[in-house]
């Protein structure tokens, strides 16, 4: 099959459903075609670990509809997975065969799970959580696990930890860092999380790395992992949590540049002509540090994905994308931490200054970093913050020097006075 597409957009997601509206608003004629893997509809990823948990059900992840798209004149087409990109002919090739013809290409082919070197580990059944395939699969799964070990302690490790505790799940984790969440918290505030989960039952193996896997039993269900001290551990469940990787494999040989992620600029434009990338694929400006990176979070892959199809469409009001600001709001057993900007987690930049306060009979802790008297992040647990004030604080390199001791005292309500005012 050979078809074409004024915009051909490859991906799913926000940044997909982003550029979406951005092209529409400027233009509601031009043919604009989407082109997925996934089998269904577009759907949210960072409701899937509240599917494994049934605290969702699948249909409340889903973005939109059959009837947005017509609605919206998009041609939407599932199953359709890339296999190729050709800049010199505007041709992308799928894994079918079929030739879709583009005169603008986005690329918004998100991530995929980054599968570590464990020896043994084709011979095991394991689970991943990055789909709604994975989901449904993984809550399955739930219905007959005694014993679980989940390899990572990231975001997506740990909210898998906490359901499957919550299912009365006997639950490893395995971590090569020293603690939990160390991209986004330091050891500090991590040990304050960590405690939460071991109160509910969760081990935690720390600076162990798994080297190798077999079958436990004659049946598909059980392993036996063994980590890099010789201990084994014995599993009806293993969930592999160990980051991921953007989905760029199939650009081999395409002249597209590429390192962690697809290189753009400011309009999320890569090297090559007529082709853009956002999202978790794209490796894009950051507003932090000089260079790119790839931010991997919701409100940039939004905003990326807009820049995109403003550009697509060659918009007057396009805005280049001002970098991405690290952030994350973390749910677990009924408290909250909050990440946002750097100087946070880890070692702090050169000539940051650093505050940090802690509460416990509240059990609250947070740790600012300031960079000559302007925020440059924030990690708190149980104190409630507003990301989005914070960022702003942070893009604006507001000078906060008049209300900085008050800011440490109470970074919430002193943030959220200066927003207001600026914001009048």
């Amino acid at each position: 099959m050979r078809a074409s597409s004024e915009h051909l957009i490859v991906g799913s997601s926000h940044a997909a459903m982003a550029a979406i509206a951005a092209i529409r608003a400027h233009d509601e004629a031009a043919s604009v075609t989407v082109l997925t893997r996934d089998r269904h509809f577009p759907y949210s990823p960072t409701l899937l670990p509240y599917i494994v948990s049934g605290r969702a059900q699948p249909a409340k992840a889903f973005l939109c509809d059959a009837a947005f798209f017509a609605a919206q004149r998009v041609r939407f087409e599932r199953s359709a997975a890339v296999a190729a990109v050709r800049p010199e002919a505007h041709e992308v090739l799928l894994a079918d065969g079929s030739v879709w013809q583009y005169d603008k290409l986005l690329l918004a082919t998100g991530a995929v799970p980054a599968i570590p070197p464990i020896r043994g580990l084709e011979e095991v059944r394991f689970h991943c959580l990055r789909s709604l395939e994975d989901a449904l699969a993984l809550r399955a799964g739930l219905s007959t696990a005694r014993r679980a070990v989940v390899l990572g302690a990231g975001l997506i490790g740990m909210h898998a930890a906490e359901n499957l505790a919550k299912a009365g799940v006997a639950v490893t984790v395995v971590e090569p860092r020293a603690q939990v969440l160390p991209g986004y918290f330091d050891e500090e505030a991590a040990a304050e999380i960590a405690a939460r989960f071991v109160a509910n039952g969760v081990v935690f193996r720390f600076s162990r790395k798994a080297v190798a896997a077999a079958r436990s039993d004659a049946t598909d269900a059980g392993c036996r992992l063994t980590l890099d001290n010789g201990e084994e551990i014995i599993a009806d469940l293993l969930l592999i949590a160990a980051g991921v990787r953007p989905a760029c494999d199939y650009l081999a040989g395409s002249g597209i540049a590429t390192e962690r992620g697809i290189l753009v600029d400011a309009a999320m434009q890569t090297n090559a002509e007529a082709i853009w990338a956002a999202g978790d694929v794209a490796e894009a400006p950051s507003f932090l540090s000089p260079g790119r990176t790839v931010a991997g979070i919701l409100p940039e892959a939004v905003a990326q994905g807009r820049v995109a199809g403003m550009a697509m469409v060659g918009d007057p009001a396009l805005q280049p994308y001002r970098g991405s600001i690290p952030r994350n709001t973390y749910r677990f057993f009924g408290e909250t931490a909050i990440s946002v900007g750097t100087g946070i987690a880890g070692p702090p930049p050169e000539a940051a200054e650093l505050h940090i306060r802690r509460d416990p009979d509240t059990g609250t802790y947070w740790r600012i970093a300031f960079l000559e008297n302007r925020l440059l992040g924030i990690a708190a647990v149980n104190l409630p913050l507003d990301a989005g004030i914070l960022c702003e604080l942070i893009r604006r390199e507001i000078d906060l020097t008049p209300e900085k001791a008050r800011f440490i005292a109470d970074p919430r309500e002193t943030a959220c006075r200066i927003m207001s005012r600026l914001w009048r």
